[in-house]
C-alpha cells in the first residue's frame, strides 16, 4: 500500500499563492496518474485536478482552470499543486490521490486507488 504524505498548506490571504506537495513512497510511481481533491466545512470532496503517470496530460476542474497547475517530478515521486490568485472559496482540506492506472481521460472522474491524509488551506478575506 502506497503512502502519500501531503505537505505545504497554510493560512494564507485573498490574491496569494501557495504550492502544495504530495510525497509518495513504494515503487512505480511514475505507472500511476495522481490527482487532487478538495473538501470544503460541510461539502463533498470534490475533484481539483489531475495528471497522467508520465505527466503530459492534465486536466483541471472549471473552478480553478487558469489559477490552479498540478505537476509531478517521477524522480522524486512527488506531485504538486500550485495555486495561485486564491479565493476564500478555495478554503478547504486538499488530498492527494493515487490513481489505479497511468492514463487519464479528459473528465472530472478519477478511480482512486490510495487517499493521503490531506492539508489545510486557509484563505481570509
Amino acid at each position: 500500500q502506497v503512502q502519500l504524505i501531503e505537505s505545504g498548506g497554510g493560512l494564507v490571504q485573498a490574491g496569494d499563492s501557495l504550492k502544495l506537495s504530495c510525497a509518495a513512497s513504494g515503487r512505480y510511481f511514475s505507472s500511476y496518474a495522481m490527482a487532487w481533491f478538495r473538501q470544503a466545512p460541510g461539502k463533498e470532496r470534490e475533484f481539483v485536478a489531475k495528471i497522467s503517470g508520465s505527466g503530459g496530460t492534465t486536466h483541471y476542474a472549471d473552478s480553478v482552470k487558469g489559477r490552479i497547475t498540478i505537476s509531478r517530478d517521477n524522480a522524486k515521486k512527488t506531485v504538486y499543486l500550485q495555486m495561485n490568485s486564491l479565493k476564500p472559496e478555495d478554503t478547504a482540506v486538499y488530498y492527494c490521490a493515487q490513481g489505479s492506472r497511468s492514463y487519464i481521460v479528459v473528465d472530472t472522474t478519477f478511480s482512486v486507488a490510495s487517499w493521503g491524509q490531506g492539508t489545510q488551506v486557509t484563505v481570509a478575506s
